[in-house]
């Protein structure tokens, strides 16, 4: 059960995406998106847990029974969470406090275990890492932009504190989108979070559609040029 490597990034960065195609993953997403630097956090943390547990899983594939696989996968998705839980904990301590519970709470992720399942489970190693790569970054670039979204409208910045929560390293981030503003108190609350997400999935719904109109009616005049 393979595929194309342009189809498996493609899948994990739109037709697919965790969020938006596959609706799974959103408590962390709704949850921890007040500020784009909160994404970002978050989404590297699950990018580090979905690497490791397609490659782990793929690599044993072929040695653990069906009987017991979702045990199995279970304790490596909590063993991963954990490694990943102490470095932010010992490297970037400010996000551990800011991310706190929601970093553990990845090992109940569906997101995490369903790529297991559907993919690392049947699949080589080098593919497995790439579908992770691809769902990681398709999941962190829609937490990146509902964050940003709620941040702008909330308090007018973006990537605020980015240097303290992430490191020094990230201080070309930090960005004052608007001057003075006192914001929307709505944006930064969880029912902002909502219209965030539901904001950006109308926007991939009509792209959608309109590629999909694009390329009917691309056919539709291929179709005709080659009729006698």
């Amino acid at each position: 059960m393979t595929t194309s490597y342009s189809q498996i990034f493609r899948d994990g960065l739109w037709d697919n995406n965790v969020a938006m195609g596959q609706m799974l993953g959103l408590c962390p997403l709704l949850a921890v998106t007040t500020s784009a630097t909160n994404g970002l956090g978050m989404g590297i943390a699950s990018l580090a847990v979905l690497l490791l547990t397609n490659t782990l899983i793929s690599l044993i594939r072929g040695i653990v029974t069906p009987q017991v696989r979702i045990p199995v996968f279970i304790v490596l998705i909590a063993s991963a969470v954990t490694l990943v839980d102490m470095a932010i904990n010992a490297w970037l301590h400010e996000l551990y406090k800011v991310l706190g519970l929601f970093i553990a709470l990845i090992v109940t992720n569906c997101a995490i275990f369903g790529r297991a399942e559907s993919f690392a489970s049947k699949n080589a190693v080098l593919p497995a890492m790439a579908d992770a790569l691809a769902m990681g970054i398709g999941f962190t670039w829609v937490l990146v932009a509902i964050g940003g979204m709620r941040e702008i409208l909330g308090s007018g910045t973006l990537f605020a504190h980015a240097s303290l929560l992430l490191g020094e390293s990230f201080t070309w981030l930090e960005m004052t989108i608007i001057p003075d503003f006192s914001g929307i108190l709505l944006s930064i609350l969880p029912p902002g979070a909502f219209m965030a997400l539901g904001f950006l999935i109308a926007i991939k719904r009509l792209i959608d559609r309109w590629a999909k109109v694009r390329q009917e009616r691309s056919a539709a005049r291929d179709l005709i040029a080659i009729e006698p």
